[in-house]
């Protein structure tokens, strides 16, 4: 067998090792499935939430695989028409983070629940748990519409009994100092202080998913 033969046979034989050696797999899979809080908006690579989520939960020493499924501009619209492809499936675990870009177009909170109520259901439906990232009302929109969007997650939560992180932005969102020039999206430190809230809720969703009968695989 010449050099290249050897090479070649080398190189495959290795590939099959890692393979039967589950190296290149994470044990649980999860997506981020959002708008431009969870893509990860004008930040730089590494400084995203599905990013940093992943870097938190392997240091709790949890073997998993976090998925960057953000689209900026993301409506609970888009997410329901893309839901199938942005989450493949293998995928254990969603993170639901949708609706904000909905209270800011001012869109009635009934449709924004119906999507959100939809997709949480066609989840379900194909055996991938949900948790579910709330989101509060711009106060600038009035009572009425905060009372009805406000309502929307903690409801939906119940009714499929799901986890739910109730306010994403929490403790971000008025803070100058840990968000962009626009006011609106976190910098990386506030990506980290939404990890932070959030750790313990997907923590918790993991936790259920490795007790739950047949367990994570």
């Amino acid at each position: 067998m010449g050099f290249k033969g050897i090479l070649r046979a080398f190189t495959f034989g290795g590939l099959a090792v890692l393979v039967q050696l589950g190296v290149a797999a994470a044990s649980t899979t999860i997506v981020g499935l959002g708008d431009s809080l969870m893509a990860g908006y004008q930040l730089a690579p590494g400084e995203s939430f599905p990013e940093r989520l992943e870097v938190a939960l392997r240091k709790k020493g949890h073997d998993v695989a976090v998925t960057n499924a953000g689209v900026s501009g993301d409506t609970t619209s888009g997410g329901l028409a893309r839901l199938d492809w942005s989450v493949p499936d293998d995928t254990d675990l969603v993170v639901l983070e949708l609706g904000a870009n909905d209270m800011l177009r001012g869109l009635p909170p009934e449709i924004t629940e119906k999507n959100l109520d939809t997709m949480i259901a066609r989840l379900k439906g194909r055996g991938v748990e949900v948790v579910l990232a709330g989101m509060l009302a711009a106060p600038n929109l009035g009572p009425d519409f905060a009372a009805a969007f406000n309502a929307i997650f903690p409801r939906l939560a119940e009714k499929h009994d799901i986890a739910l992180i109730p306010f994403f932005m929490e403790g971000v969102a008025a803070n100058g100092g840990l968000l962009l020039a626009d006011g609106m999206h976190p910098n990386a430190e506030g990506v980290d202080r939404m990890v932070e809230i959030a750790l313990p809720v997907v923590e918790d969703e993991l936790g259920a998913l490795q007790s739950a009968p047949g367990g994570l695989d």
